[in-house]
């Protein structure tokens, strides 16, 4: 069965990239997300990046989506990686996302972020942002995407490592039921 006949909900698929975006201290930037037509539902925590725009490289997507999410400008030298590919399913209530995520890791500057480039709809949905330690990270028991982004932060300094191969996931507001948890 597809999924749409399966969910009723219409399926996207797209190619992102998304970024590790690093402060001096060593903290990563997550912006805190929300389905807003899911009443209830947890906000979730996810990584700067997002959607690669018909004849743009990934590099080209890491640097656009950082300067519109935070204002911060970065030179294409200043981007390592790809750190990790995987696909994910995410199941809002309105839409099913799948999308082909490429990660790439960057240094920030300054912690100063100005999200003023954002999108209409990320208006609508993000919350806030903040930067996270890895304790943090891994203490927390808040939903944080991608799952499992403590180990690949741990691989930002093991570049041979690169490019760590993530598992297929479901990271969902309302499930898919696609992937076993």
């Amino acid at each position: 069965m597809s999924l749409e006949s399966d969910l009723d909900r219409p399926v996207t698929h797209r190619r992102t990239a998304r970024v590790l975006l690093i402060e001096p201290g060593g903290r990563v930037l997550l912006f805190e997300d929300s389905d807003p037509s899911a009443p209830g539902a947890p906000t979730f925590w996810i990584t700067p990046g997002g959607g690669v725009d018909p004849g743009e490289t990934l590099l080209d997507a890491v640097v656009r989506e950082v300067e519109e999410e935070t204002g911060l400008r970065l030179m294409p030298s200043a981007v390592r990686g790809p750190i990790a590919e995987r696909t994910v399913v995410h199941g809002y209530s309105d839409k099913i996302a799948v999308q082909s995520e490429t990660f790439f890791v960057a240094d920030a500057t300054t912690q100063e972020i100005v999200p003023a480039g954002l999108t209409e709809e990320e208006q609508l949905t993000v919350i806030g942002h903040r930067w996270w330690s890895l304790d943090e990270l891994t203490r927390t028991e808040r939903p944080v995407w991608p799952a499992g982004l403590p180990g690949l932060l741990a691989a930002v300094h093991a570049p041979a490592r690169w490019p760590v191969v993530l598992s297929a996931a479901e990271e969902s507001t309302v499930p898919t039921n696609q992937f076993a948890r």
